[in-house]
């Protein structure tokens, strides 16, 4: 670790090599990114164990790079003025922004800075490994398989929390990870509302609502089309294919930066509408990526905020613009176009597919948006009680299937369809909620922007205009960056803080409407 430069005392030169700094710690995380991409899309199966060294050491080469000792005195010089204190920073008074630089690296450095660097290597390596472990345990449905490795992975996180903060509860350090500045007891309070209002309104659809159409079932649907299928929805809604790419991979997810934000799907040959809504849920993802600031490239001002807010991107793009009627009003001829036997299915029954709900279902990723919410509370019950010690790995698939029986009314019959299907066990845990904020962050959002844009938001899906869309996006969330905590975030893109109010109101007038309660 390097000494810290007693000539780095002033504001403008500590801020200066702190940005540097910046620079180099994301440009590593980047190639680490990069490395990540290619395991779960191109690597071959046995690249694995040179993967995880490869991973493992720039891992290290990031962390000694953010808790290196003049990071630490660059941001008390910043913090406190210079060398004479906060009277000399009258002078060099940092902006807005470049304070909040400062206060993102410093939670960084804080996280970070009494994690052993032998703790980061191990934990990297192993949650190489852990990816592999999880493809080939989900390929032979065997939970057994991925025990070991999981509960090796969870002793790791548990240490690395110790490290951060030894007195406080382990689930509360690490979901600091994925959902800085935004309170736990928040997010709780809106999983109760959710819990109290779907449940009753699935059941209502259940015993009342009208038979849906499926114009898309009974038929069988190869991948080569259904790849050119969602490459054709990704040149509809405007996919900038000089900053990206679309490829297949076991779990769909996205992974980049503001000049590479690379997308991945995946096909049922039995429903073509699973890849389709995956597609666009990650081009929602790839908005934010590449919306912001690129002159900002390497500081937190050119990062995204939390998964929590990315994840009302790609909700809002998959919910609010590719469920939508008008969305299929725009869309259904290029999926005739693909698929010539479906040329009698009309825009009301493609629309009606698109939003059925499917209590039966057993798989998040697949379930539409009532259900989804209950995959999320029962995988956070779970996460959390793995995580702080009160569930045995052992125990986990049958807690699992009795959670998804008490939830949904259906019980997994396999691990794959079960506790195997999700891959955020393999590198992580306490990072669920975000999945259910962001789909209540994008009704917020949908809500704000239909108040703001002049034109209405359904002509121009319907249209095929989304350049208002992205613009709007851009301009209230992604170009801030990590310029305000999420909370503050919210409020600026919204003007009210995060609400549960407008993701009820929304699914209310939906679902009361398509199935004629």
């Amino acid at each position: 670790m390097a000494t810290v430069d007693e000539a780095a005392t002033d504001v403008p030169d500590a801020y200066e090599r702190l940005i540097e700094r910046s620079e180099k710690l994301t440009n590593v995380r980047m190639a680490s990114m990069v490395l990540g991409w290619d395991q779960r899309v191109m690597m071959p199966e046995g690249g694995t164990p040179a993967r995880a060294g490869q991973l493992s050491t720039l891992s290290s080469m990031a962390h000694e790079l953010l808790v290196d000792d003049d990071v630490g005195a660059w941001l008390e010089t910043l913090e406190t003025g210079g060398v004479g204190g906060p009277e000399t920073a009258s002078s060099h008074e940092l902006t807005d922004e470049q304070a909040a630089v400062v206060r993102e690296l410093r939670h960084e450095y804080s996280r970070a800075v009494d994690v052993p660097a032998e703790l980061v290597e191990r934990l990297t390596a192993h949650q190489t490994q852990t990816q592999q472990t999880w493809q080939e345990a989900k390929a032979a449905d065997d939970f057994s398989q991925f025990a070991p490795a999981l509960e090796e992975l969870i002793d790791l996180h548990r240490e690395r929390a110790a490290a951060i903060d030894p007195a406080e509860n382990p689930y509360r350090v690490l979901y600091e990870d994925s959902q800085p500045y935004l309170p736990l007891e928040t997010v709780e309070r809106i999983f109760d509302e959710l819990r109290d209002h779907l449940v009753p309104l699935i059941t209502e659809i259940q015993e009342h609502g009208r038979d849906l159409p499926t114009p898309f079932s009974g038929h069988t649907y190869d991948e080569e089309t259904q790849m050119e299928l969602s490459e054709a929805a990704l040149d509809v809604l405007g996919y900038d294919r000089a900053h990206g790419r679309l490829d297949t991979a076991p779990h769909p997810f996205m992974s980049g930066n503001q000049f590479d934000a690379r997308i991945t799907t995946r096909f049922r040959e039995d429903d073509p509408l699973d890849a389709l809504t995956a597609t666009i849920h990650e081009f929602g993802h790839a908005t934010y990526q590449l919306g912001l600031r690129k002159d900002q490239y390497g500081t937190p001002l050119g990062a995204s905020r939390s998964s929590g807010v990315h994840e009302s991107q790609s909700r809002f793009w998959e919910n609010h613009v590719g469920r939508t009627k008008a969305f299929w009003e725009l869309f259904l001829p290029t999926v005739k176009t693909h698929f010539p036997h479906l040329e009698d299915v009309t825009v009301e029954e493609a629309y009606a597919a698109a939003n059925r709900i499917y209590p039966d279902n057993r798989i998040r990723v697949e379930a539409d948006e009532l259900t989804y919410h209950l995959h999320i509370i029962l995988r956070c019950e779970i996460d959390r009680a793995f995580v702080e010690g009160d569930l045995e790995v052992s125990e986990i698939p049958q807690v699992w299937n009795d959670k998804m029986e008490s939830y949904l009314g259906v019980r997994p019959e396999t691990d794959t369809d079960g506790c195997l299907q999700d891959t955020h066990w393999s590198y992580g845990f306490a990072g669920f909620q975000g999945y259910t904020v962001g789909s209540v962050l994008a009704a917020q959002l949908d809500a704000a922007m239909r108040e703001d844009l002049d034109a209405d938001v359904d002509d121009l899906i319907r249209e095929g205009e989304f350049d208002p869309l992205r613009e709007w996006m851009t301009e209230n969330v992604h170009r801030h960056g990590q310029r305000y905590p999420t909370e503050e975030l919210i409020e600026v893109a919204t003007g009210e803080p995060l609400t549960a109010k407008y993701f009820l109101e929304y699914v209310d007038e939906k679902f009361t409407d398509l199935y004629s309660l």
